[in-house]
């Protein structure tokens, strides 16, 4: 059940709220997935639980992570993923951001960039921030199409471990001259 304190945006179909402890168990089973590892290019954690939730928690409650990672959910309330921004270099005001859909259900149904969408508008209107920028598998392209409904534009490559990423970026003062149309309806609580 969606608790109203917690959410921070709406879209169409996507909810993202503010993490919860009770969000650990997911993560965990998620991060140690094979399949979805391969998605980010990172070995699939392999750490025991209760060093995941140690660590996790941590983060939870003594760091900033409350402010820039959120749960996605669906309409009706069920957790199908994650989003963050991160690597936050304020001079430049910019920062990094990061999606995953755990749950491969919800896969190709257009929650990942319905997310994408709304959590681009919330930190544009919410903090100093002025570029987003992400990384992608370049044969990821369900990935690559939900960044461009987003608004997101293909704007390098680089490449680590043998693999090649695209780079991607949505800039504020573009993101505001887009189409009604192909924004995603917003709404949602304050930043905190």
């Amino acid at each position: 059940m969606i608790c109203r304190d917690d959410v921070v945006a709406r879209g169409r179909r996507a909810v993202l709220r503010r993490k919860r402890m009770s969000d650990v168990v997911e993560d965990y089973a998620w991060r140690s997935d094979e399949n979805l590892a391969r998605f980010d290019a990172a070995p699939p954690v392999r750490v025991p639980f209760a060093d995941y939730v140690r660590n996790w928690s941590f983060d939870l409650r003594f760091t900033d992570v409350t402010e820039r990672a959120f749960a996605i959910e669906d309409e009706s309330g069920r957790r199908i993923g994650n989003l963050m921004y991160y690597n936050a270099d304020r001079s430049r005001r910019q920062a990094e951001l990061g999606i995953s859909i755990g749950e491969p259900d919800y896969w190709s149904r257009g929650y990942g960039s319905d997310a994408v969408t709304v959590a681009v508008r919330y930190i544009f209107q919410h903090t100093s921030v002025r570029r987003l920028y992400l990384h992608t598998l370049d044969w990821n392209q369900r990935a690559q199409r939900a960044f461009e409904k987003a608004g997101f534009a293909v704007c390098g490559t680089f490449w680590r471990n043998g693999q090649t990423f695209l780079v991607m970026e949505v800039r504020r003062e573009r993101q505001a001259t887009r189409p009604r149309e192909a924004r995603t309806a917003w709404g949602g609580g304050r930043a905190r």
